[in-house]
């Protein structure tokens, strides 16, 4: 607590109120809804691109580490700073979102003791009881204009000290102050995405150089079908009329809460396609939730005419931090697919 008075009173006295300046975006070659950066060697389409041109661009999310691929069932794309995802049942506002690294890297500490938590109404420092820490200052300004919540999330720690520089971090993204700076670039954002892909390893494919893409993938081809390679996708070689016959398909599941709280609820979705990309309708689903305790199989509906099925189903009281994998098990035309998804609880 002490030590945290000493880090506040600091930045109160120096100034921590430099909101930074978007630089402009540096591209490559591009086309209409797609961009290349040169640099990394990696494309950025569609509804990714329009999510990174309108929160910041390089200057807050970083170039492209690597190519939209599909992991744990979702369309996702790295960058130095951030990771996106594609949510397709979401609404259209929300189907692209910032995963939440500072939480996946473990950075979130307990919240602040209720003694602690600010007035309300204080124009300086905000508080947010969602995750039980406060914004202020420098910080607070960058916050609110550059994103919002959108791009950092809720913060998850207090201002602390990190080698001698003032940090915090947010679910997604990690603020620090530099004083050494100029004014208008004191406040700087960390490399979670690097950090993440370091940790953690990402699709040895998808980060690799390609060349530039100067026609955009259709959108269903692109977030639904596989990874983007070169100028075009990688589809599955399938055959349609599923369940009809002896005709394979695919499957892509996920959850709407990539971090849970306690004892709250979590929602599952299931995609199913044939050859031709059309839903695969009345599927039979089940799906397992692989808890600590003990597997857990959720009675599911059968995937409707546009092949999407979903169940929701109470998470208790697991241990905090611990991944619960999720298991979607698809049998249509006498075949089984499975695929596998993950979600964190958390306090």
């Amino acid at each position: 607590m002490k030590r945290a008075l000493i880090v506040l009173l600091t930045m109160t006295l120096l100034g921590l109120c430099s909101s930074g300046t978007v630089a402009a975006l540096a591209q490559g070659a591009s086309g209409a809804g797609v961009r290349y950066f040169a640099a990394t060697g990696h494309n950025v389409q569609r509804q990714f691109l329009t999510f990174f041109d309108r929160f910041g661009g390089e200057a807050i999310l970083g170039p492209p580490r690597t190519e939209a691929f599909m992991e744990n069932g979702l369309k996702v794309q790295y960058f130095q700073r951030a990771k996106m995802e594609y949510h397709p049942y979401n609404a259209p506002a929300y189907q692209v979102q910032l995963a939440l690294l500072g939480d996946l890297l473990g950075y979130r500490a307990p919240a602040i003791a209720p003694f602690a938590i600010p007035a309300g109404g204080n124009p300086q420092r905000r508080y947010y009881p969602l995750t039980g820490h406060s914004v202020c200052y420098g910080f607070l300004q960058y916050l609110d204009t550059h994103g919002g919540l959108d791009v950092f999330g809720y913060p998850i720690t207090e201002v602390l000290m990190e080698n001698g520089t003032v940090v915090q971090y947010f679910q997604r993204a990690k603020m620090a102050w530099h004083p050494e700076n100029a004014y208008d670039s004191q406040i700087t954002l960390g490399n979670l995405g690097d950090e993440y892909i370091a940790r953690f390893g990402v699709s040895a494919s998808a980060l690799e150089r390609v060349p530039a893409v100067t026609t955009p993938a259709l959108n269903e081809q692109f977030y639904n079908l596989g990874p983007v390679v070169g100028g075009g996708t990688q589809k599955p070689t399938v055959a349609p009329n599923v369940p009809g016959g002896a005709g394979t398909f695919t499957v892509a599941a996920s959850v709407k809460y990539p971090i849970t709280g306690q004892g709250g609820y979590q929602t599952v979705y299931v995609r199913t396609n044939d050859g031709s990309g059309r839903g695969v309708a009345n599927a039979a689903v089940q799906v397992t939730v692989h808890f600590r305790a003990g597997d857990r199989i959720v009675p599911t509906p059968n995937t409707d005419a546009s092949g999407n099925a979903s169940v929701m189903f109470g998470i208790g009281y697991q241990p905090p931090g611990v991944t619960v994998l999720v298991d979607a098990r698809v049998t249509a035309g006498g075949r089984t697919e499975t695929k596998q998804t993950q979600f964190i609880p958390w306090w």
